[in-house]
């Protein structure tokens, strides 16, 4: 027994001391520029510095609209998509477990009895016999010592994987923050858009009443009957198309919050929603690895960089161990008696001599490697193209908010005017009609714009890699 002990002993000084085959992690150069694009689309925006940046912005932070801070705690605890992300984390944890758990020699307790009997004719004895044997074993079976890092590779890929998929929950999460913001926004918008058609809708059945009557009176025309006509009709149709799209876009809103919001949660129009806080993108795009989606890609290029090392150690040999002591009698009280010990020592030692599917195994973890790195490269270019396009729109939507509004204010005078100068007989009703559809659609063009403008800013805030840098 103090030979077995010294064995073990000496095997787990071994083990402790055993590295892995895998390349040494090198993080791969940025293949974006530094700093963020310059130009005539981005004058204003990297003009404020001092502002909170993005990733240490929580979303209750960014989003300062009481209500919609309230659909967002809903979503993020029903939303199931998000659900999903946590159950896969859970999972990948347990599997790492699994690896981790390779390294160590796992203990097994074995109670076996046997009884059996021999006929005359086959026992040595010449009558029968009844053999009784009893044994309890205690001892590790078929543990691989580790000295050429297989185990340890593998349980390094479990270990990436697994922080590649809590990157990868992060990031649901940080989409789910921006899909909420994008979709309460979006229903505000279509319910100022409602709005604004049944205000035009009942201007324009006032108006037509108004030349209804003028007709009976034999003061208008067929002709102008008909044209304020077709704007009541036309209005009819965009109070049923924005009350189509107002529906939708709850419903949209309803089912990323997992439940149904209530009522007295939801936006009356844009103008009741407090908007969201300003960011600064800082000046360096560096903060794109802070990403959650980049982090994921880049543990998964580790994972497949540890894996190589499992494919080298393919090319040695594999050696495990079975060590066994206990005790055994012929019969149950003789157990742990006197002399009943027993004791099993048995390593096993397996060499590749030829075997082509390793030198395939290990092209396969190389070009694998290529492949994630390729992928992590594509992910930190689109991130920039998608904080580039953003810091655009941010750039240059405030000029065509301004553009617009001065166009709204222009159309209103016209149309004013020329009901004025309809009224006074001057001109036709065609003239009123082309001044109210310049002013309906001039309208509803702003609405659009000032929903682009808070939906940029929400989407700036994720492509920054909002909250990222903040526990969750």
């Amino acid at each position: 027994m103090k030979g077995l002990s010294c064995s073990l002993v000496l095997v787990l000084i071994v083990f402790s001391a055993g590295c892995t085959m895998a390349p040494q992690y090198i993080r791969p150069e940025a293949s974006v520029p530094p700093e963020w694009p310059e130009g005539a689309a981005y004058p204003d925006s990297l003009a404020v510095l001092e502002m909170t940046s993005a990733p240490e912005m929580t979303p209750m932070e960014f989003f300062q609209d009481n209500s919609l801070q309230e659909v967002l705690e809903l979503a993020l605890a029903n939303n199931l998509d998000l659900r999903l992300a946590a159950l896969n984390v859970e999972r990948v944890q347990a599997f790492y477990k699994i690896k981790r758990a390779n390294l160590y020699p796992s203990v097994y307790a074995v109670g076996a009895g046997t009884r059996h009997r021999t006929p005359a004719d086959l026992s040595f004895t010449g009558s029968n016999m009844t053999v009784e044997e009893y044994s309890i074993d205690v001892g590790i079976a078929s543990w691989e010592l580790d000295l050429f890092g297989r185990v340890r590779s593998e349980k390094n890929q479990a270990w990436e994987q697994y922080l590649a998929s809590e990157a990868g929950r992060r990031g649901a999460q940080l989409s789910l923050v921006a899909a909420v913001g994008q979709s309460y926004m979006a229903l505000a918008a279509s319910r100022e858009q409602l709005q604004l058609a049944q205000a035009t809708l009942e201007s324009q059945q006032a108006f037509y009443n108004l030349i209804e009557k003028q007709y009976d009176a034999g003061l208008a025309t067929m002709l102008d009957l008909r044209r304020v006509q077709t704007q009541v009709n036309l209005a009819q149709r965009n109070v049923a198309v924005y009350t189509q799209l107002a529906a939708q876009d709850e419903n949209a809103l309803n089912l990323l919050a997992g439940t149904q919001v209530p009522a007295e949660l939801l936006p009356k129009n844009l103008s009741s929603v407090t908007l969201p806080q300003e960011i600064d993108p800082g000046l360096s795009s560096l903060v794109l690895l802070g990403r959650p989606d980049i982090m994921a890609a880049e543990h998964q290029l580790r994972a497949a960089n540890a894996y190589i090392g499992v494919a080298r150690a393919a090319f040695f040999p594999r050696i495990s161990l079975t060590a066994l002591v206990g005790t055994a009698s012929s019969s149950l009280s003789g157990l742990f008696g006197s002399g009943s010990d027993t004791w099993t020592f048995a390593p096993r030692i397996g060499m590749p001599i030829f075997d082509p599917r390793t030198h395939a195994a290990l092209r396969v973890s190389q070009v694998d490697q290529q492949i994630v790195l390729t992928q992590y490269q594509k992910a930190i270019q689109s991130a920039f193209r998608e904080v580039a396009d953003a810091l655009a729109v941010k750039g240059t939507i405030d000029q065509q908010v301004a553009a617009q509004e001065s166009l709204v204010t222009a159309t209103e005078e016209t149309y004013d005017l020329a009901v004025a100068r309809y009224n006074k007989g001057i001109d036709d009703f065609l003239s009123v009609s082309v001044a109210q559809r310049s002013l309906y659609g001039s309208q509803q063009v702003l609405v659009g714009l000032r929903m682009a403008k808070i939906a940029n800013q929400v989407q700036l805030y994720a492509v920054l890699g909002g909250g990222s840098s903040v526990a969750n």
